[in-house]
């Protein structure tokens, strides 16, 4: 099953490694290195063009894609939890 990030992206929820706040997680050192490091690596894609409210890591083709979405975690988490309900 798919789930909507934003723009019209869509992602694998079996590629979803977490969903992230983004405001409370990227003031932490280590969070602010990981999404550096993956901006350099050209491996961020902001799907926003509003304020950025999360970022969804994923695994797509042996790659860390990390998505920058204006969705809140709350509302991400719903929808992975209704595609995850659906599937059982």
């Amino acid at each position: 099953m798919f789930i909507h990030l934003g723009n019209d992206v869509v992602v694998n929820s079996k590629n979803i490694i977490g969903i992230f706040d983004i405001e409370n997680t990227t003031t932490g050192k280590n969070t602010s290195k990981i999404l550096e490091k993956a901006s350099k690596e050209k491996r961020v894609v902001n799907v926003s063009f509003e304020m950025p409210k999360s970022f969804i890591v994923c695994m797509e083709k042996g790659k860390e894609i990390i998505y920058i979405s204006q969705i809140s975690v709350a509302t991400l988490r719903k929808r992975a939890g209704n595609v995850r309900d659906n599937v059982f």
